[in-house]
């Protein structure tokens, strides 16, 4: 009997814990296509996770950042959604390219066409975004939810370092550390390229003057060779006078 009450207890206790835990893991997020770098451009994904086993995803909302605008926001087409962007003026004077930012993006709304994001599924909305800032670690993206049954869900809560993370967590996207620019990136190539031409160069000189050395050390052993050979030759010629006349001696006695 305690056995059974225990383990029922236990049973109780995980769906508890596991009710407890769903938001934490089955909220909408973020994140960067590859890299996001502070001061560069990056492909993001909003992925949107069906948390409602009644009822699909209809529409999300996504509201920009205002402390750190965006002068490039540009969604990717996603088959059986509309895209609509809304956009404003700056609170502040932005530039992008020495040019001055009239409109920055706000917000970005998906509605669906057909079903939607059906129970079970998910679905991702990408985003090409950009110059990110260079004066921020991360860019919180508030989100709003909206299911077939009219039930909305707001992911507006920010994170906070050292806390446990909130029921209706907003998307967070972290940003690296800024990559060199294309003009460094060039300059270094170049200087590549003129320090292999100039070790070609070395290394055909180099060759050059190896090939020159070997024909000098040909040419002297050739020499050397030469007068080895007369030496033997004449060794050979006055062994041959000196072998005849110890026979003509000895004919004679």
């Amino acid at each position: 009997m305690k056995a059974s009450r225990i383990a029922a207890a236990g049973a109780v206790s995980g769906i508890a814990v596991l009710a407890l835990s769903a938001p934490a893991f089955a909220h909408v997020s973020v994140q960067p296509e590859g890299t996001a770098a502070k001061g560069g451009y990056a492909v993001v994904d909003f992925k949107v996770p069906n948390e409602r086993d009644n009822a699909s995803t209809t529409k999300l909302e996504v509201s920009f950042p205002t402390d750190h605008p965006l002068a490039s926001v540009m969604p990717q087409p996603v088959p059986g959604w509309k895209a609509e962007v809304t956009k404003a003026k700056p609170a502040k004077p932005l530039e992008s390219h020495g040019k001055q930012i009239t409109e920055v993006v706000t917000k970005v709304t998906w509605t669906a066409d057909g079903k939607g994001v059906e129970p079970g599924y998910f679905q991702k909305f990408p985003v090409s975004v950009g110059a990110l800032p260079e004066d921020a670690d991360q860019l919180v993206f508030k989100a709003i939810q909206t299911y077939s049954n009219k039930e909305v869900v707001r992911w507006i809560e920010v994170p906070q370092e050292g806390q446990d993370e909130p029921d209706t967590p907003a998307p967070v996207l972290k940003l690296s550390a800024a990559e060199d620019d294309a003009h460094g990136s060039s300059g270094s190539s170049d200087a590549k390229a003129d320090d292999t031409e100039a070790a070609a160069q070395n290394t055909a000189a180099d060759a050059s003057s190896s090939d020159s050395g070997s024909g000098d050390g040909s040419d002297t052993t050739a020499r050397v060779l030469g007068i080895v050979g007369i030496v033997v030759g004449a060794a050979g010629v006055a062994y041959g006078v000196l072998a005849g006349r110890r026979r003509n001696s000895g004919a004679a006695a």
